[in-house]
């Protein structure tokens, strides 16, 4: 039995992004709570599941885990995903609706393409774990005021005792003349001094703007990318001869071993220098294993022959020093 579904539907609760290689990924993002005005339904924060089917590498993330969960190897893990998802195509192709479990269905529209519908019943938001929608009844105030009982009621009051009106002469108060001064004053007083606490937060929040983009520039140097099929370093020696200068290329080869944990990718080289310093003084073997295709310098943690022995390494820095942390194989 297959439960790549139910595998899907756990990761779901943790992660916003589950890649099924080779079909596509399932992404979530969170909605507050919200309030239906004409049937005053009342429903919980939530997570809203939607479906990309442009994102099909496999990252690694649902093939560990089923590797974790039913204790078999990896490349054990991905094959049984990919037989999965060959039964999923298989059924989309003869035109039948699939029903992943606490998930949604998919489905091909009249255009042939592929649709997903997700399940509203199930909330992958764990902040909102024993909220449940409701309805709320209206609430109706009936006032009803009978005017014509009042009128009835004052003009039988206004025959037994009249009103009468006495003028009052007013006092002069001219200490409420100073008041008036005074409050003009403090109102220009606080309207400068409003102006001055705007200009001071528009240059508090420019610079912050200014620090924020320069820690997303630091960032995005730091970043790391997966790459399918990453190209060799090139090394290039200088031969001297009588008045030429020939370039000849080298692959470096002080790299050993086929699988490489990954720390990061860096566009300046200087950068990716400092990480392999900074890895080294933490114990690891950290060195530079060439430049790929996208002119971003690699750097890994570690390089092994055998593939378990990377996994299992890979799991340890993952849960010790980066979830980041990803394998290369270059074959």
């Amino acid at each position: 039995m297959n439960n790549t579904a139910n595998y899907i539907s756990e990761l779901l609760y943790r992660y916003e992004c589950i890649i099924l290689p080779g079909f596509g990924a399932f992404l979530t993002r969170r909605q507050p709570a919200t309030i239906q005005d004409g049937t005053n339904a009342f429903y919980p924060p939530q997570k809203l599941i939607s479906f990309n089917s442009q994102l099909k590498n496999n990252d690694g993330l649902l093939a560990n885990y089923i590797s974790s969960a039913e204790n078999i190897s990896y490349t054990d893990a991905v094959a049984k995903i990919q037989r999965y998802v060959l039964s999923l195509n298989e059924k989309m192709a003869n035109g039948q609706r699939i029903e992943l479990e606490k998930i949604g269905s998919f489905y091909t529209s009249v255009e042939n393409t592929l649709q997903f519908e997700p399940l509203q019943e199930v909330n992958y938001l764990t902040e909102a774990f024993g909220l449940h929608s409701f309805a709320s009844p209206v609430i109706k105030r009936n006032v009803e005021i009978k005017r014509e009982v009042y009128k009835e009621d004052v003009e039988a009051i206004e025959e037994v005792i009249p009103l009468t009106f006495t003028p009052e002469k007013r006092r002069e108060r001219p200490y409420l003349q100073y008041a008036a001064v005074a409050a003009i004053v403090l109102g220009i007083g606080g309207f400068f001094g409003l102006k001055q606490v705007s200009d001071t937060n528009v240059s508090y929040n420019n610079k912050e703007w200014q620090k924020a983009n320069q820690e997303i520039e630091n960032r995005i140097q730091e970043a790391t990318f997966e790459i399918s099929n990453p190209l060799p370093a090139i090394n290039l020696n200088i031969i001297k001869g009588k008045g030429n200068s020939i370039l000849t290329p080298e692959i470096s080869k002080t790299v050993s071993g086929n699988f490489h944990i990954v720390a990061g990718a860096f566009r300046i080289a200087s950068n990716a220098d400092s990480k392999v310093q900074k890895l080294k003084a933490q114990g690891f073997n950290a060195h530079l294993i060439g430049v790929n295709r996208y002119g971003l310098h690699q750097v890994a943690y570690e390089s092994y022959e055998n593939r378990s022995e990377a996994i299992q390494a890979l799991a340890r820095i993952k849960r010790e020093q980066s979830p980041k942390a990803w394998l290369l194989i270059k074959k």
